[in-house]
């Protein structure tokens, strides 16, 4: 009995250490299980964010350009109903795709509990976790092709949109380009006969014209009546100097100046052998028996330059020497009054081109002038206001030669001129806004498919401005424009010169600003739902 007692509690014995090793293996089984869940779990938790983070880079740059295009048509009562329910039909998918990867993130987290049960079911749970990661993957990138097509869907209908809208208004026919080209040959001609009739004179020397103004900007507001826009620059001749004087405090917002021009002594050319007096050592009775006049007795009021006395002098060098022109056998030529310009038009029976002349003096090595185009309707022929006209040429070509070929941000322009027309917004202004937005957005954003958008911005644009009362000029004090455009130091430098001040000043003038702009929007929205 001892005996077998004492087996019987060896026994026990062995079955308890078998016992105690069969629980340690089976611990260190699911911790081993749960270390290999836990890894499985934060990978696919870092699979899922990486996901989630690609499917919202892309819902929010389709949500900013939605939200955009949603507050352009409220602007013009429902005319992008169709983009604005594209916009809402994207976001109830961009709803249902978040609410699946909620729920498939709860199946993960459970099924994750349920795999630290059992290890020797892991690897079988491992595979069909892969297959369901497979799956949801490929599921989410047939989203990802489905709002893919979605947008290339919208660019179509936003395309055939424009193309609507383009075909419910009439365009010009005149081709600018062959204008411009025409226009520069002719002054060319004259350039040529201008350099033989004043070589030995004592007015001014003319240089080549630049092709300034709408025409050579590629736009026109009006389709009959185009106007060809030549300045020409002006040196002093020999024996004289210019001086530009800046006008009175009460004209420098407006920086008009003055042209003074002062006798040089010659001296020394003339002891050079050169065929001319000193105008300041020889006396006046000399230099009336042989010398020409001095500028200052021709074309000057007192010690300035006159505005009036140089219109008239350009109109009869012009009438002078067409009938040395080629053109003057195919082409009939028809001068009208000068006042501050020469301006002709020239007609063969089948064309027409209007030209008009200005002139002007080049404030240093820069792209701004003081010319004779008036800024306002009564100016005195001593006054020269500063004109932007050549910067403001080459920014054009700088974007035209940056622009797709199918770009419409000139068309955008001629549009919206001819639309004011009547209403009390100057053509300026409204080239004004168009000039600060195309340095705002990309070239690339002016196509047919973003025709209205375009629109629907130059519109807000101007009611902000006038609320605002406030247009900064383009130019001036703008230090980012393109490389090739220059300026002299204090006008890169001034402080921006409002072109709506007198809004601020007439509180009567604001309103019917704000009225004109009423009636702007109404005609646009007409337009833009075809209505008559």
């Amino acid at each position: 009995m001892e005996v077998r007692a004492k087996l019987q509690e060896e026994e026990k014995i062995r079955l308890e250490r078998e016992v105690e090793q069969l629980v340690l293996v089976k611990q260190g089984a699911l911790a081993w299980g749960d270390l290999l869940c836990s890894a499985w779990q934060h990978w696919q938790l870092w699979a899922l964010a990486g996901l989630l983070l690609l499917l919202l880079a892309q819902w929010y740059m389709w949500r900013k350009g939605s939200l955009r295009r949603e507050e352009q048509g409220e602007g013009h009562d429902g005319v992008n109903e169709e983009e604005v329910e594209n916009v809402d039909a994207y976001e109830e998918d961009v709803g249902n795709e978040d609410e699946g990867d909620s729920d498939m993130e709860e199946e993960e987290d459970d099924s994750d509990d349920g795999r630290a049960e059992d290890v020797d079911n892991a690897a079988a749970n491992e595979e069909r976790d892969a297959a369901n990661e497979v799956g949801n993957e490929a599921a989410n990138a047939a989203n990802v092709n489905d709002v893919g097509s979605q947008v290339e869907e919208y660019r179509d209908g936003a395309d055939n949109f424009g193309r609507i809208i383009m075909e419910r208004i009439q365009w010009p026919v005149r081709d600018l380009q062959e204008g411009c080209m025409w226009t520069r040959r002719l002054m060319e001609h004259f350039a040529i006969y201008f350099r033989r009739v004043l070589s030995n004179s004592f007015y001014p020397v003319l240089q080549g014209a630049i092709g300034v103004g709408s025409a050579f900007e590629g736009w026109s507001p009006r389709e009959q009546d185009v106007v060809y826009q030549v300045l020409i620059p002006m040196t002093p001749p020999r024996g004289h100097s210019f001086h530009l004087e800046l006008g009175t405090a009460g004209q420098r917002r407006l920086r008009n100046f003055h042209i003074r021009v002062q006798q040089e002594c010659t001296c020394t050319s003339e002891r050079q052998g050169e065929n001319m007096l000193c105008f300041l050592h020889h006396p006046e009775e000399e230099l009336r028996r042989h010398q020409d006049p001095s500028l200052l007795h021709t074309l000057c009021t007192g010690s300035y330059l006159d505005v009036g006395k140089i219109a008239r002098w350009f109109y009869q060098l012009v009438r002078a020497i067409w009938p040395a022109l080629l053109e003057s056998h195919h082409w009939h030529l028809v001068l009208l009054p000068p006042r501050r310009s020469c301006q002709f038009k020239v007609t063969n029976g089948r064309e027409s081109y209007r030209i008009e002349m200005l002139f002007g003096v080049r404030q240093g090595n820069s792209d701004v002038f003081v010319s004779s185009q008036p800024r306002q309707a009564h100016t005195s022929s001593i006054i020269w206001p500063e004109s932007y006209a050549v910067a403001e040429m080459k920014f054009f070509r700088y974007i035209a030669r940056r622009a797709p070929p199918d770009s419409l941000h000139l068309k955008c322009l001629q549009f919206f001129t001819r639309l004011q027309l009547g209403l009390g917004f100057s053509t300026y202004t409204i080239k004004t806004i168009v000039m600060h937005l195309l340095s705002i957005l990309p070239v690339s954003q002016w196509r047919r498919r973003h025709f209205v958008r375009r629109l629907m911005d130059i519109s807000e644009s101007l009611r902000a401005c006038v609320e605002m009362r406030r247009l900064n000029h383009f130019i001036v004090g703008n230090q980012r424009l393109p490389e090739g455009i220059h300026l002299p130091p204090e006008v890169l430098m001034a402080r921006s010169c409002n072109l709506f001040h007198h809004l601020v000043m007439d509180p009567v003038a604001h309103s019917q600003a704000m009225s004109q702009y009423v009636d702007l929007h109404h005609w646009l929205k007409r337009i833009l739902k075809n209505e008559q």
